[in-house]
């Protein structure tokens, strides 16, 4: 299945791209870090890696995070890392759509096999 994927390269090296916003996505759907790499197949240090470069990319934090203890602590996105989230897949939208005939022209001549 052919895909075509997004990746936002800014000045000095830094990215925005499937991986993180992934991590992002997952980290709201299961309120931890933790919970995230487990649900995305990483290990909880490539996740807080993954989660402290989108933090460091931007003015505004994406993520929350509490201490553990009796309540258990956990993660959350901002606000701003919702709106970070949407963004992203309202480009990644809007660019598979203006690529959709070009991809499909370059699907029907690929050679077969593989």
């Amino acid at each position: 299945m052919t895909r075509l994927t997004v990746r936002i390269d800014f000045e000095g090296s830094r990215r925005l791209g499937p991986g993180k916003i992934a991590l992002l996505e997952a980290i709201g759907a299961t309120g931890s870090i933790t919970g995230a790499a487990k649900a995305l197949g990483m290990s909880y240090r490539r996740a807080w890696v993954l989660l402290e470069e989108t933090n460091a990319l931007f003015t505004t934090p994406v993520s929350e995070t509490a201490q553990g203890g009796r309540q258990g602590g956990g993660a959350s996105l901002t606000s701003f890392g919702e709106e970070i989230v949407t963004r992203y897949r309202s480009v990644e939208t809007a660019l598979l759509r203006s690529a959709q005939g070009d991809v499909r022209f370059l699907e029907q001549h690929l050679r077969a096999g593989g």
